[in-house]
């Protein structure tokens, strides 16, 4: 795999897959209609006890955001990593979340 200008390693299309997949699966899981933004990453992350890679979901409903991280790589989740469809509002976070804790 090359890496882009920016630095950024590119990713395959098994990535981009696996990406699509678990947006698929939290629309579906969530009930979010078409007009909803769903928001599918896999991050790196190098500090102490962290896993290596883990993947984080956001997606908003009108205004309010939803947040949830995955502690594995985005092609090893499966539909049942993600919470129950009744968790839905426990997974709103506040305006000014900035997401450094998790």
């Amino acid at each position: 795999m090359g890496f882009s200008p920016a630095g950024f390693q590119k990713k395959g299309v098994e990535h981009s897959a696996a990406i699509a997949r678990v947006r698929a699966w939290t629309r579906e899981r969530f009930v979010l209609s078409a007009d909803d933004t769903v928001m599918v990453v896999e991050l790196a992350c190098a500090l102490p006890g962290c896993p290596p890679l883990e993947t984080v979901i956001a997606f908003w409903i009108g205004e309010q955001r939803h947040h949830l991280k995955l502690f594995k790589p985005v092609a090893e989740v499966t539909p049942n990593d993600l919470p129950p469809s009744w968790f839905r509002s426990a997974l709103a976070v506040d305006i000014n979340f900035d997401g450094d804790c998790c």
